[in-house]
């Protein structure tokens, strides 16, 4: 299958690149630029790439432009997906750090669903508030939030994370299942949330499929990237064909484990933990 990861990159005026980036556990090497691979749409490629490289498969194409906050980047991904969609013809799209810009995002939404060859779509970080603020979030197969942003999710009428109504912010992030009750009356929602945290949920038109708590590696928490490993993990095994509920459950417990083979202190880099996925994908798939 053909995989497209779309996000930006932490740095300022990074050319905008479309390709195959190298991976030497530690960077990413775009057209001869080196990139390191800490938290954010690398880990998240990096993590995908492994995934894919490990079961076989064709190795996903990453679209990226640096951006630095200023949403310059961000606009010129917007538009280069919005005109260049249905000639790229990914079966699986995964769409991750910008910063939400709703007119466009709309546009974009638009354009997917009017697709005769509709790719799945995952949407995470700033991809994922944009849909969901612009009401477009039903293009999308899956959200991937973590706890926190779930409270974004269930308020109807936010737009960003950083403006949800007061009585969201006093419900304990740790008291996920209230929010997933809440959520089942949100419309413009994918259907299946996975959401990211000390437990992981997966959630499917609001009912919860599996909540996963084993292997509990209580540093991995703190250490930067792990949620975006996870999506990585989970764009890696749709691409392998499995069904959306399967390929959740296992990319969970995936990253659980390689997590817990890179024995994690608060010192672990992500990169780390990446390494270890190929390891991981054997102890839970018994390929």
């Amino acid at each position: 299958m053909k995989t497209l990861v779309v996000g930006t990159v932490p740095v300022e005026k990074f050319p905008y690149y479309l390709g195959t980036p190298s991976f030497d556990g530690k960077n990413l090497v775009l057209d001869q630029k080196i990139l390191p691979v800490g938290m954010g749409t690398l880990s998240l490629y990096s993590a995908t790439y492994l995934t894919i490289a490990h079961l076989k498969g064709e190795s996903p194409t990453l679209m990226t432009v640096g951006d630095i906050g200023k949403a310059d980047g961000s606009r010129i991904l917007y538009q280069k997906l919005i005109e260049e969609i249905e000639e790229l013809k990914p079966n699986i799209l995964t769409l991750h750090y910008v910063m939400p810009i709703i007119t466009l995002a709309r546009t974009l939404g638009l354009k997917l669903q009017k697709m005769s060859s509709k790719p799945i779509v995952v949407a995470d970080a700033g991809f994922m508030y944009a849909f969901k603020a612009s009401k477009m979030g039903h293009v999308c197969n899956i959200f991937t939030p973590d706890a926190g942003e779930m409270a974004f999710l269930v308020d109807k009428d936010a737009v960003h994370p950083a403006y949800i109504e007061r009585h969201l912010f006093e419900i304990d992030s740790a008291n996920v299942e209230l929010l997933i009750e809440k959520v089942k009356n949100v419309e413009g929602l994918p259907k299946m949330l996975v959401i990211k945290g000390a437990i992981d949920y997966i959630v499917l038109e609001g009912k919860t499929l599996f909540k996963i708590d084993y292997p509990m590696v209580p540093y991995l928490e703190p250490i930067g990237g792990t949620g975006d490993t996870l999506t990585g993990i989970l764009t890696g095994l749709i691409a392998h064909g499995l069904p959306l509920e399967k390929a959740a459950f296992y990319a969970c417990k995936i990253n659980r484990i390689a997590g817990q083979l890179s024995n994690p202190t608060p010192r672990t880099r992500v990169n780390e933990i990446i390494l270890n996925i190929p390891k991981a994908i054997d102890l839970v798939l018994k390929i």
